[in-house]
């Protein structure tokens, strides 16, 4: 599933094509994808001018005038595909399509239909169910290595199943978090209880350096992400444990004392690290 940095990087590409132009039409080709999309969604685009864009954690907001806010979320399978008007014929599985004054075609692509889409007022974004108990974004100033310490002070899981917990701290997922975690040269197995605020201050640091590094390299691309451009992410040529079981992690490259990147299964999910720089 796209993570925080690939929807940053579609959402940005929706915003250099949409923020500003108005859309002439909107067509919505089925009524749900993993839930139910609002009837009047495709009347709702049509003819309405796109103020701005705002990304929540993994979710797309584009603002319409009028005071509406549409939701986008990609699920496992979505992606956004820009293109000149009658550049190429609709792809399969393009669920929702429109086109703008200026003579470009946005589409939503879904072959699994996992993805969401949704209406909403744009006061009220924060409100919505999906948004409403979300934790802070990691580069919110606000989130300072105090609060973030006290948001794992006490907690008895391990710091990679608490980092995955979007009430803690929105947007990661598995594949940044093991990059951060390598990072901050913590091990995924620790209790996040047992960080202290020295830990936490260091790891906060290399969840924003890795995830600031990720999406100006587009994100990374596994199987379905590209973005909306059509390009692919190249992040995952950075990867330092990821992906990466029984190669040699990039801070001790080689014998002696180095057995190599590990993988083990931690809450149904491929965990990667160096056992001997991450403690």
């Amino acid at each position: 599933m796209p993570e925080l940095p690939e929807v940053e990087t579609v959402m940005r590409g929706m915003a250099a094509r949409l923020e500003g132009r108005r859309i002439l039409r909107a067509e919505l080709r089925r009524a749900d994808l993993r839930g139910p999309i609002p009837p009047g969604l495709a009347a709702r685009l049509s003819g309405a001018r796109v103020l701005g864009f705002r990304r929540r954690a993994k979710y797309i907001l584009m603002r319409l005038e009028g005071g509406d806010s549409m939701l986008l979320h990609l699920g496992m399978s979505g992606r956004v595909v820009l293109r000149r008007r009658g550049a190429n014929a609709p792809p399969a599985h393009e669920h929702l399509w429109l086109e703008t004054e200026d003579g470009w075609e946005l589409g939503l692509v879904d072959p699994r239909r996992f993805g969401q889409l949704d209406l909403m007022a744009t006061a009220a974004e924060d409100a919505h169910p999906l948004l409403a108990a979300l934790g802070p974004e990691p580069f919110d100033p606000a989130l300072t290595p105090a609060r973030f310490a006290a948001s794992l002070a006490g907690k008895a899981s391990p710091i990679k199943a608490v980092l995955l917990d979007q009430r803690v701290i929105a947007g990661l997922g598995n594949i940044y978090v093991a990059e951060a975690l390598f990072g901050a040269g913590i091990s995924p197995r620790r209790l996040a209880g047992s960080i202290g605020a020295a830990r936490a201050a260091r790891l906060l640091g290399a969840v924003r350096e890795t995830l600031e590094r990720a999406i100006a390299a587009g994100g990374s691309s596994l199987r379905d992400y590209v973005q909306p451009d059509g390009e692919l992410g190249y992040f995952q040529h950075a990867w330092a444990v990821y992906g990466r079981e029984g190669e040699a992690c990039p801070v001790c490259p080689g014998p002696p004392g180095c057995a190599g990147v590990k993988r083990f299964t931690q809450a149904g999910r491929s965990t990667f690290y160096c056992p001997k720089t991450q403690k």
